[in-house]
């Protein structure tokens, strides 16, 4: 028979303290309604003794009140690496939390910030993901062995080969969460998937692929003969296979920068018939406001979805066209799914 243990004690950076929050709500209500397996799970709850302090010198003066409460307890730790600033100050707790005999230890980086930088193609250049991997690598065991480190739509899947085996990368999606929300709305029927590049393609086609028709777009040289294509720096983006036309077209990646690439996307697709576009992307990390150039752009975007996994999305998500979906949702799920009971 399984043992009811105590509740799960979920620390958060101050960044992402709102989302904590959310999570342990979300897992409150799951807890309440759910199977017989989930409601071995007490509950979650969030701690915030933690002393995010500073030294004059800039460097972090770090305390956790009452850090004897993490002994024998299930801890999580929702992480935010949208910084340097606020990396080292988390891995200081990330690497003493185990310490203090916490029976076992989550780390949940929604944000994988590194992860466009996975590889080397010229000499010089430096994997800075392999860099960050090392780094969470070094995370001390638990009582239970390994520490998790859960990640939502890693830009390379082969990046989970970067980390030792000290910690057990668990390599999540969000795409869930679009997934339910084109299924609500009243065009439903007329939704096509769009994929900005054949990287995106090859990460979540099978996701869509029962559901919806599929668009890929790819970039090609100027010099390319194709036909319907966008001209962006010295490549073009082109439709390379699906009809978007009549649909209401969906253009799904897992992180936007600046945008340019979803928004000549979006040209070619309204070009070659699409009735109306938008977008979702899990990580819009819009560096220096650059989200600003969709809410009065020359594209007109329907919907541009995005969620929570970096700290700003909220304040982003109050300007349409751009709408959020919590993370919480997925999150909880995957708390109460981590088997904290044993039997």
């Amino acid at each position: 028979m399984a043992q009811v243990k105590d509740d799960v004690l979920l620390f958060a950076h101050p960044s992402m303290e709102a989302l904590a929050d959310a999570v342990a709500e979300k897992c409150r209500q799951l807890v309440q309604t759910g199977t017989e397996r989930q409601t071995q799970v007490q509950s979650v709850q969030v701690k915030r003794t933690i002393r995010w302090g500073k030294f004059p010198d800039g460097f972090p003066n770090l305390f956790i009140d009452n850090v004897k409460e993490c002994v024998s307890r299930d801890v999580v730790f929702l992480a935010s690496f949208h910084s340097p600033d606020v990396i080292f100050e988390q891995l200081s707790v990330l690497y003493a939390v185990p310490k203090y005999l916490a029976r076992s230890f989550t780390v949940i980086l929604p944000y994988f910030p590194t992860g466009t930088m996975e590889r080397v193609d010229t000499e010089g250049q430096i994997a800075t993901a392999k860099t960050l991997a090392t780094l969470l690598s070094a995370i001390p065991l638990t009582a239970r062995g390994p520490t998790k480190v859960v990640i939502y739509d890693i830009h390379s899947l082969p990046l989970r080969f970067y980390f030792s085996d000290n910690i057990i990368p668990r390599l999540e999606s969000a795409i869930p969460l679009i997934q339910r929300e084109l299924l609500q709305l009243p065009d439903k029927s007329r939704i096509a998937v769009a994929f900005p590049d054949e990287g995106a393609w090859k990460r979540f086609h099978l996701m869509f692929e029962d559901k919806f028709p599929l668009v890929i777009c790819t970039k090609v040289r100027e010099d390319d003969q194709r036909l319907v294509t966008v001209k962006e720096g010295k490549r073009k983006v082109t439709i390379k296979e699906g009809d978007p036309t009549g649909r209401h077209v969906v253009i799904v990646d897992d992180l936007v920068m600046t945008g340019g690439t979803l928004k000549e996307c979006a040209k070619v697709l309204l070009a070659q018939g699409a009735e109306k576009v938008s977008a979702y992307v899990t990580h819009p990390v819009f560096p220096h406001d650059s989200w600003k150039l969709f809410t009065q752009s020359d594209v007109v975007f329907e919907n541009f979805w995005i969620t929570d996994t970096v700290p700003h999305a909220r304040q982003i998500a109050e300007h349409p066209p751009f709408k959020l979906l919590p993370l919480a949702d997925v999150i909880s799920e995957g708390l109460l799914g981590l088997s904290f009971v044993s039997h």
